[in-house]
């Protein structure tokens, strides 16, 4: 059985109020492509189909575009949950009418845990179950267990799906999830804040391929069957030299076989380029893909006129642009500036941003006694006993 897994689609993001949708269109294309020319038994997308909940009318139609050429055109089914990015209930309206189509949307606990099975003569059945995104507090009131971290909702979420395992089955999972240890990039979202959103790829080892969403640099952890396929396309500067694509993945009737990381390209890369203005602009005449997506750091220790202009005349698709050659020796003096400067000048400067007005003579006498007596405490306190 050939598996294609992919995820983070986003579509309809914006970066820097630019739409990605056609460079989103383009790299589907390639994927579309790759099927025709390559057969496979079934394609995976593990979340984050649409960058919100609520996606613009464009997004919509290209996925409905996307699904009529890979399910009715080429016959090949497309298993999908929901991510954090995406409105599960909009996700999943018609998933049960979409079925016979090859359209398998799992976006709730009841779907959950009934796989879709799909049988090849070199595997034999294989059941694929669908653990969309959800976080521990739904979880929790679902299932009426004592859930608080997302590792203890996916502890609980794969221990109600191995209940449901057939012996004569290979199973393979989706999910949307942090699995310990990955790599994650800039353009995610985070879960939640403090690492509680942090899952154990323990969780996972029944499974004879874990294909996961969410983060977006493509990688496996804990196991080689445990897999991130990474976003369809770069999503962030910081990913400038990641190989964005999707994962084709082989299963025999014993279990995994292998995996295979296959590139795609979008038209325009994103991309980070350091140096002085004029050396800048010099490069970009001759530049062949003057047209990426570019962050511009500028070393230019002087101060410059109409900079983002200049470089837009050999870089049309400059997004942001970063001064820090500016910046050498202004910090610096800047601190020592603010080390010269006692605490009432401080203490004066914040009542007036703080108040819009000054001290009075009897408030800065006030505050004088109190740092004079705060000083003596201090004094008194580093005195050796």
């Amino acid at each position: 059985m050939k598996i294609l897994h992919t995820s983070d689609w986003h579509l309809g993001r914006q970066f820097h109020n630019v739409s990605l949708l056609d460079d989103q269109k383009a790299v589907i294309e390639q994927l579309i492509d790759y099927i025709a020319k390559n057969p496979v038994d079934v394609v995976i997308i593990a979340g984050d189909i649409y960058d919100r909940s609520v996606p613009p009318t464009v997004a919509i139609e290209l996925l409905d575009s996307v699904v009529k050429r890979i399910c009715n055109e080429l016959n090949t089914p497309i298993i999908m949950i929901s991510g954090n990015h995406d409105g599960a209930e909009r996700l999943g309206f018609g998933a049960e009418q979409m079925k016979g189509a090859g359209l398998h949307i799992i976006s709730n606990f009841e779907d959950m845990l009934t796989p879709v099975v799909i049988e090849t003569e070199t595997a034999g059945e294989v059941a694929f179950y669908g653990m969309p995104y959800n976080d521990p507090e739904r979880v929790r009131f679902y299932f009426d267990a004592p859930v608080t971290t997302h590792d203890q909702a996916h502890k609980l979420l794969a221990e109600k799906i191995i209940e449901q395992f057939n012996d004569n089955q290979r199973r393979v999972l989706i999910s949307h999830c942090f699995v310990d240890g990955a790599i994650e990039s800039e353009s995610e979202r985070p879960l939640s804040i403090g690492g509680s959103d942090r899952v154990s790829h323990e969780h996972f080892l029944n499974f004879d391929y874990v294909a996961l969403g969410h983060l977006h640099q493509p990688q496996k952890k804990g196991e080689d069957f445990i897999r991130y396929s990474g976003s369809l396309m770069k999503y962030s500067f910081g990913e400038q030299h990641q190989k964005k694509g999707f994962t084709l993945v082989e299963l025999n009737e014993k279990g995994f076989v292998r995996a295979e990381h296959i590139e795609l390209a979008a038209p325009h890369e994103m991309r980070i380029i350091d140096g002085e203005l004029a050396d800048v602009i010099e490069q970009g005449k001759t530049d062949p893909k003057n047209e990426d997506y570019l962050l511009v750091r500028l070393q230019d220790k002087h101060a410059i006129l109409n900079p983002m202009e200049k470089l837009r005349s050999v870089y049309p698709n400059v997004l942001h642009l970063e001064k820090p050659g500016m910046l050498i020796g202004v910090e610096q003096g800047m601190a020592q500036a603010k080390l010269a400067r006692s605490e009432q000048e401080m203490f004066r400067d914040f009542f007036k941003e703080a108040q819009d007005a000054e001290l009075t003579p009897e408030q800065d006498q006030a505050i004088s006694d109190i740092i004079s007596s705060l000083s003596q405490l201090s004094s008194q306190q580093l005195k050796p006993q």
